[in-house]
């Protein structure tokens, strides 16, 4: 399935990451599990095991954005993402309700162990930034937040998308919204902007490189949850 690019400008950084990683991008934005949620037929336990996972996602992404702070490049940029890592942790109580209307006990949710694919996914991000700069950790974390946000694009341009009776609804409403989309836009955006102070297009193939495997490790998280069914 083809989709446009409705994120970040022409000729900046993002695009470019984006078409330089197109086969793992899409593999990612269109895994057979964003399908079964499109059209309302992923199995029930396939979207558990992924709600208790993305969970304990969100906390090591709340320390991965709270490494930005660490990392970032002038005071304004350390105060935008300190609001950043205080609304992931806001949404981590939104989470557990959520996980609650699925039957998820919040006890049973915090004593589940990470999945390999959660580990992976998470530490590796960390080393980026650990191991880079603000640019490369930036680059790092794109693939989950525009990523959703294309993915609820995608979802809503499908010709099989399933509105009436879809369990999945009020997810795929939650990344669609203009809320969020305004998210996924000022994550574009952000890297756009770092790509020119940060030499992006001198750093191309190594900023491609890092896109690819996160986009590579967000569909192994999709394949977790479907493994499970």
């Amino acid at each position: 399935m083809t989709h446009s690019a409705p994120y970040g400008r022409e000729g900046g950084l993002f695009r470019a990451l984006r078409s330089g990683a197109a086969r793992e991008w899409d593999a990612y934005c269109w895994h057979p599990f964003v399908q079964g949620l499109a059209e309302g037929t992923l199995p029930l336990a396939a979207f558990r095991r992924y709600l208790v996972q993305d969970y304990l996602f969100l906390v090591q992404f709340a320390r991965a954005q709270a490494l930005a702070i660490v990392k970032g490049e002038s005071l304004e940029a350390m105060r935008a993402k300190g609001a950043v890592v205080q609304a992931i942790l806001d949404e981590t109580k939104l989470h557990l309700v959520y996980c609650r209307e699925w039957g998820l006990d919040e006890a049973a949710v915090l004593a589940e162990p990470e999945a390999p694919e959660t580990v992976g996914y998470t530490r590796w991000v960390m080393d980026q930034g650990f191991r880079g700069d603000i640019l490369d950790l930036e680059v790092a974390l794109a693939p989950c937040t525009v990523g959703y946000g294309e993915v609820a694009q995608r979802i809503e341009a499908h010709p099989g998308r399933r509105r009436e009776g879809n369990p999945y609804e009020n997810w795929i409403v939650q990344y669609a919204s203009p809320d969020y989309q305004a998210v996924a836009r000022g994550a574009a955006e952000r890297l756009d902007a770092l790509g020119e102070t940060h030499g992006g297009a001198a750093r191309i193939a190594s900023l491609t490189r890092v896109f690819a495997e996160a986009s590579r490790l967000e569909a192994d998280f999709w394949q977790m949850g479907l493994n499970a069914a």
